[in-house]
């Protein structure tokens, strides 16, 4: 598998001209500078978390389509382990492990998350019909939820629709870890 930066702009260029965006169209459906798309696309530089969720957001697909490749279908048992798969892109307080990424087939992609202390992430509400499933494993959290953080102790479990304003914090002094299953919508292009 290529490096992370490297997939990266492959694939943000893939599906740049897959559209037929320019560079400026790419900056307007993302919210992410034109300046900053070019430095991904040449794989000069790392975004952090929000920023890949700003760009998946603007091209209405999942984040692990920029994180890695799809699995093949039918290929037998996925075997995931996150020790191997955990990413901390651009020093985010954000670590992220792609369990197993989108398949359009299934509809989903489940995240294992990590919090460091102190981070809080306010997101951007996704494509209308997108729903989160939140599993919290280790540590305690807080999710923003119709305005309101709501805590989460280790256990915890929360669905969500989030093609609302929602978000992610870590008040304590200890990482967060949580399980993210995203589902999106039917009509969800392909990854």
């Amino acid at each position: 598998m290529p490096e992370p930066n490297q997939y990266l702009a492959t694939r943000l260029r893939a599906q740049r001209q897959q559209r037929g965006w320019s560079l400026d169209r790419c900056a307007a459906e993302t919210g992410v500078s034109k300046a900053m798309l070019g430095q991904i696309e040449r794989g000069e530089s790392s975004p952090t978390v929000a920023t890949l969720w700003k760009i998946a957001g603007g091209f209405n697909t999942s984040l692990s389509t920029f994180l890695e490749p799809t699995p093949e279908p039918d290929s037998g048992p996925l075997y995931r382990q996150p020790d191997t798969l955990r990413q901390q892109p651009a020093g985010d307080g954000m670590l992220v492990a792609p369990l197993f990424p989108f398949e359009a087939r299934f509809g989903f992609e489940m995240l294992e998350l990590t919090l460091l202390p102190g981070y809080e992430r306010r997101s951007e509400p996704h494509e209308s019909g997108v729903i989160e499933h939140v599993i919290v494993q280790r540590g305690e959290m807080e999710l923003l939820l119709e305005g309101h953080w709501q805590p989460l102790a280790p256990g915890a479990a929360v669905r969500f629709h989030a093609d609302r304003p929602h978000g992610y914090r870590n008040q304590g002094e200890t990482p967060v870890v949580f399980y993210n299953l995203i589902h999106y919508p039917a009509h969800k292009p392909d990854s």
